[in-house]
């Protein structure tokens, strides 16, 4: 008996029609069924595919968005390490003048040069000297702090010594000088004498001022001088400011440079109103002229 070909009917219904048939031979069928399942497995695939891809997408993002992070840390870091290097130098610079000035300072003081240790340096990376670190320019900074501890007492005394020093005019008008330092023609007689000072023209009542700070020594008569008052200064320096119609210290007072001392007068061994004025160091009458613009003869 001859075998018959195994088919198989599909039942096509269709809501509000006639339904229809279908029939196909087995191995449709399993055709059929063998292109779902491999349509159904690449779909599967994709899905995974999809998925692996969306998760490798986010971790780009993710590693892009940490290199722009490091990026920006990198760019502030080295825009940090240039300020530090500007600084560095600024420092180096400010260090160099504060040197120089504490030189000078020293010189002023009377005290030996600067024996610093110098700072080491390298070259930066655009060729202009840099620390090499912060501990050097640390070291130099406490080293100069230790320079200006020293420095400032004895230029305190200096400074104390300048102030104290004659210099200037002791009028607050300058008149004019009617009568030199050393031998002149006796204004009241015959011959020629030694005149110790300079006589300044002023009006009477003019204001006389100390030329530097000191302590008034003596104020009263003082015999050709007539009405003086006598200051002394630092280093054995003495002022005699002499033919005074009024004062306007008393003896002992401590005055400073431009302090008002009395009025220009004529008392004493005097032809008009002017001031007598008289420089001394250690008891020995000085031209005062050299003194009257800042220059002292001695110094």
């Amino acid at each position: 008996m001859k075998r018959r070909p195994l088919r198989y009917t599909l039942l096509l219904a269709r809501s509000g029609g006639e339904s229809r048939t279908l029939v196909l031979p087995g191995w449709a069928l399993l055709l059929l069924l063998g292109f779902l399942l491999l349509w159904s497995g690449a779909n599967l695939y994709l899905w995974h595919r999809s998925q692996a891809v969306w998760a490798l997408e986010r971790e780009v993002r993710t590693l892009a968005q940490e290199a722009r992070r490091l990026s920006l840390a990198l760019e502030a870091e080295r825009a940090e390490k240039g300020a530090l290097l500007e600084e560095a130098k600024r420092t180096k610079k400010d260090l160099e003048e504060l040197k120089k000035a504490l030189e000078e300072l020293r010189r002023r003081a009377g005290l030996s040069p600067l024996n610093a240790t110098p700072v080491r340096y390298q070259e930066g990376p655009k060729g202009g000297g840099v620390p090499l670190d912060w501990t050097g320019l640390r070291a130099e900074v406490l080293d100069l702090k230790a320079q200006l501890s020293e420095v400032a007492p004895a230029l305190e005394r200096t400074l104390e010594v300048e102030r104290s020093l004659p210099l200037g005019l002791p009028l607050s008008g300058y008149g004019g000088v009617t009568s030199y330092f050393g031998m002149r023609r006796n204004p009241f007689g015959r011959g020629v004498e030694f005149h110790d000072g300079l006589d300044f023209s002023a009006p009477y009542g003019a204001p006389v001022r100390a030329t530097g700070a000191g302590v008034v020594a003596r104020v009263g008569w003082m015999g050709a001088y007539g009405l003086a008052v006598l200051l002394d200064h630092a280093e054995g320096y003495q002022t005699l400011y002499g033919h005074l119609s009024r004062v306007a210290v008393r003896p002992g007072e401590r005055v400073e440079r431009g302090q008002l001392l009395g009025y220009v007068g004529s008392t004493g061994r005097s032809t008009g109103p002017h001031l007598h004025y008289s420089v001394y160091r250690h008891g020995t009458p000085l031209d005062p002229r050299p003194f009257l613009w800042g220059l002292s003869a001695d110094r």
